[in-house]
């Protein structure tokens, strides 16, 4: 997992909606491009839930993986 993952999943834990690459990466101070790729593969990994065309928000298991109830082997790891 890359560090900018961890930033975009602690976003939606301080910020239950749905919200764009954009605005994630305003937020948390990342290139909205590489913001998009790592939502994807967030989302690919079950990680983030894709709620529209461009919306993203923290799935149940990108919850639990935050609250350490998950192991990380059990984890599809997102793309590089």
């Amino acid at each position: 997992m890359a560090p900018v993952d961890y930033e975009i999943m602690l976003f939606f834990e301080d910020h239950p909606i749905q919200a764009t690459p954009k605005v994630i990466a305003a937020n948390i101070d990342y290139d909205r491009q590489y913001v998009g790729k790592r939502c994807s593969a967030l989302a690919n990994a079950g990680l983030l839930k894709t709620v529209g065309t461009g919306l993203y928000t923290l799935s149940e298991i990108g919850s639990s993986y935050l609250e350490g109830e998950l192991e990380t082997g059990t984890l599809e790891e997102p793309d590089s």
